[in-house]
């Protein structure tokens, strides 16, 4: 069956690797909604969130939190939720970028299809310590640590809304969910009646393409088709001329739900993707001038298959059981990898007399992967490797004064292969003394496992006459990584027209990696004989960080909608006696210090709209970034109520700045340009 599977992938990925790909899916895409006039129609969808006021808006019902639905202004953590409104209105054309919106989330681009994206420091191309889901389906990838942004995408118009949370979430998500969690949702398939068709281009974003269609099958029975194109150009190389990153990708998937009964729903949805990136990569050699500039396209494709059941057992119960498999492939330059993971879940709400809710769940991960494809500069030991995850949490909800004071405690218990059990606990206190004011602290403790690179990695740096060679070398020893986080948020809205969110966080960080320098060793081979300095990874770091997150909303008149956010982040790093790592300061210097928004959101006259938002980002000393103003926009017009015209200006306060630059991997160093594309979306 996996062979199939891959197989199947492999080919899906080989066809989108030509330029004419998004040719052939827009005749495919064509064929789909040519289906709308002999399907029935599916049920109306849901109230557009652009006619909600701000106080309705405080009360969508949000996940991430509890895993149960509950107003997201009585949430104990600092969330934000990005509507598909806002989705919308942003511009965006990536999951991605629309997460630069959220407040106290760090996040930058490093080329056309790379990003470094975390929450409360530590940011990389591979931040460590933030879990990102997609309806409940881990993206986390266990092989380097952190997220691969450039294939995770879906239609955004699919998106029903993004749920960050800002700080740990261990205690019912698991290890690395440390710093935050990402959860995105989609909507269920009876909320997307019909088809939509959004076609647009323009400077950067050459080409995109997209087609859905909703359609009722039978009573209670929802199917949702949907297929996407893109073709990013190349970024902009620091020094001059073209990066060679360009990045194109084909994606097609389905959702279909199903209510046979008031008491049981299902959901069966999956993806499938591929696609071919550029890239340009200096690698260190053993003879002059030590270096080596190679320039190749890499290829990516993937799938995904997801079933759900959730059974209503009463007006306060639940059971949920959930199974994902899922399958990716990476070939790059340097390195490529195959890794297929299946997870089982299953979760249990219920009241324990008056004053209790209880949640319970337990899961089951299996991932393994084939390391086909390894190089000079990186190296693991074994080629294939399979890992097993076991955990369970329980979570009590206790109203300790009804409708006043919530007390949440719960704990998470894992089993891992590399570091065996940890324990994950936390207590959150929710109190809404009056019905304007809603405060909550929290206390929690996260652990991040080290990743099959970190134990097992040799990644050559750096070469220079002699001839010398710096190397990195990963450790068996690794342990966790642990966290203790103390935070206080509170949620005010004195007038309906204005609200303010405000989380204050304090971080302690023990057992954080460090680079320590061994001692110099003669390796005969690879020719010519050479010197190698170790570096060898080891768990010697401690750290504090702490900040502020703080956001208003003001709407003084209904067609006019204001939102600014501000962000502090203070890191410092320290090690233990004995360390001999000098990374720190670099790590310390990779977030942003000080970051505001400015968001604007008009509905004009005549069925224009006119959004804007305006972004200050501190400089990020440790990779040797300067602080930047940038300023997207976007214009739309609605001629009819099924029909959209829309142009986004990006970055239109500079023609170019960098914003990260690669710490480990050597790929060209980029600039971020100023951009321009037009989109027209159509619905019937």
């Amino acid at each position: 069956m996996r062979s199939i599977c891959q197989s199947h992938l492999k080919e899906i990925a080989m066809r989108t690797l030509t330029r004419p790909a998004l040719a052939r899916l827009t005749a495919l895409l064509t064929g789909l909604a040519a289906l709308a006039p002999r399907l029935p129609a599916a049920a109306p969808p849901k109230p557009d969130l652009t006619a909600l006021s701000l106080e309705e808006l405080g009360q969508i019902r949000i996940t991430s939190v509890s895993k149960k639905a509950e107003p997201l202004v009585q949430a104990p953590a600092a969330i934000h939720v990005l509507t598909q409104d806002d989705l919308h209105r942003s511009g965006a054309t990536s999951l991605a970028e629309a997460l630069r919106l959220v407040p106290g989330l760090q996040v930058a681009r490093q080329n056309a299809h790379t990003w470094a994206i975390s929450a409360r420091g530590f940011n990389d191309t591979f931040a460590n310590k933030l879990l990102v889901l997609v309806d409940g389906r881990s993206v986390y990838t266990p092989l380097f640590s952190g997220v691969y942004w450039d294939v995770q995408d879906t239609l955004l118009e699919d998106v029903d809304r993004i749920e960050v949370i800002r700080g740990p979430g261990s205690a019912l998500w698991g290890a690395n969910a440390v710093n935050g969690v990402i959860n995105i949702i989609t909507k269920r398939a009876q909320d997307t009646p019909g088809t939509l068709v959004t076609l647009g281009g323009g400077t950067e974003d050459q080409g995109m393409i997209g087609v859905r269609h909703g359609v009722k099958l039978a009573d209670e029975l929802f199917l949702r088709l949907y297929g996407k194109g893109l073709l990013h150009g190349h970024s902009a190389r620091f020094a001059s001329g073209d990066a060679n990153d360009e990045w194109r990708q084909a994606r097609g998937g389905f959702r279909l739900d199903w209510d046979p009964a008031d008491e049981n729903r299902f959901t069966f949805q999956g993806d499938a993707y591929g696609g071919g990136l550029h890239q340009t990569l200096t690698s260190p050699t053993l003879v002059a001038p030590f270096t080596s500039t190679a320039e190749q396209t890499g290829r990516v494709h993937g799938g995904n298959f997801l079933a759900r059941w959730t059974r209503t057992l009463g007006p306060e119960s639940d059971l949920r059981v959930q199974t994902y498999y899922d399958h990716t492939f990476r070939d790059e330059i340097i390195f490529g990898e195959a890794r297929d993971a299946l997870d089982f879940e299953v979760q249990h709400r219920f009241p324990v007399g008056e004053r209790h809710e209880l949640i319970w769940g337990a899961d089951y991960r299996l991932t393994s992967d084939d390391v086909f494809r390894q190089s000079f500069d990186v190296s693991l030991g074994n080629a294939r490797e399979t890992r097993q995850l076991v955990g369970g949490f329980l979570q009590d909800q206790v109203e300790l004064i009804p409708d006043r004071l919530k007390l949440t405690l719960g704990a998470k218990v894992e089993h891992n292969d590399y570091t065996g059990w940890s324990l994950q606990p936390s207590a959150r206190l929710a109190w809404t003394p009056h019905e304007q004011h809603h405060l909550w602290a929290a206390v929690s403790r996260a652990v991040r496992t080290p990743s099959r690179a970190e134990r097992t990695v040799r990644l050559n740096a750096t070469a220079s006459p002699g001839p010398t060679l710096v190397s990195l070398f990963g450790s068996s020893a690794l342990g966790d990584e642990h966290l203790v986080a103390y935070e206080l948020g509170h949620r005010w809205q004195p007038r309906p027209d204005l609200a303010f969110d405000t989380a204050l966080f304090h971080h302690e960080y023990s057992r954080l990696l460090t680079t320590e320098t061994g001692t110099p060793f003669l390796e005969p081979t690879p020719a010519p004989a050479h010197v190698t300095v170790p570096l060898t990874l080891a768990n010697l770091g401690r750290g504090e960080t702490y900040g502020a997150e703080l956001t208003g909303r003001w709407q003084p008149v209904e067609n006019w909608r204001l939102t600014a956010s501000y962000a502090h982040l203070s890191v410092q790093l320290h090690t233990r006696p004995g360390s001999t790592d000098t990374s720190q300061g670099a790590s310390e210097g990779a977030s942003p210090r000080h970051t505001v928004t400015l968001r604007s959101a008009w509905d004009l006259p005549r069925n224009l709209v006119f959004d804007s938002t305006l972004r200050y980002v501190d400089n990020l000393r440790g990779v040797q970034i300067p602080a930047y103003l940038a300023l997207d926009a976007r214009l739309a017009w609605k001629p009819r109520p099924n029909l959209e015209l829309a142009v986004v200006g990006q970055n239109l306060l500079d023609p170019l700045h960098p914003e990260y630059q690669p710490r480990f991997i050597r790929t060209d160093r980029t600039e971020v340009g100023r951009a321009v594309h037009g989109r027209i979306t159509w619905t019937f």
